[in-house]
């Protein structure tokens, strides 16, 4: 009987550990490998996500390239789906979910797509890179290729 506890106690924690998104953690920029074709990548980030229930929660604080501060703060479901700006410069975001380990979000201002961002999570999870695509809220573009090390 013993065992038979002990077993169920450890599959009960190891399905804990193992279903939890491999997006969950803090992530500091790494400007070094960071790289944009149009615009300027930002020149700090650290980003934090949670997992709460069945939601994502996404928090980006740092520098743009212009000195001035980012701030966004977002929800999105697990599974995918419409989630929910707290703080942004859009008002709307979709999130698909691509793989375990690859997403794609979808941002939204006005009812117009402003940004598209497809993020993967290496098989080690210790590296998150982000390639992006949209404009900013003057109208100039910006593309590239964010990469983030797990904290």
């Amino acid at each position: 009987m013993h065992k038979l506890i002990s077993a169920v106690v450890l599959f009960v924690f190891a399905g804990a550990l193992f279903g939890q998104s491999p997006f969950v953690g803090t992530w500091k920029l790494n400007s070094e490998k960071t790289k944009y074709t149009t615009g300027e990548p930002p020149k700090d980030v650290t980003l934090t996500i949670e997992e709460q229930g069945e939601n994502l929660q996404v928090t980006a604080t740092g520098t743009g390239s212009d000195g001035s501060p980012i701030s966004v703060k977002y929800t999105v479901p697990v599974k995918g789906g419409a989630g929910q700006v707290q703080e942004g410069p859009y008002d709307a975001i979709t999130s698909k979910v691509v793989s375990a380990s690859a997403r794609t979000n979808t941002y939204t201002k006005n009812g117009k797509v402003v940004a598209t961002r497809h993020t993967v999570v290496s098989k080690d999870g210790k590296t998150l890179r982000s390639t992006v695509k949209g404009t900013d809220a003057n109208g100039k573009a910006f593309a590239g290729t964010d990469v983030y090390d797990k904290q």
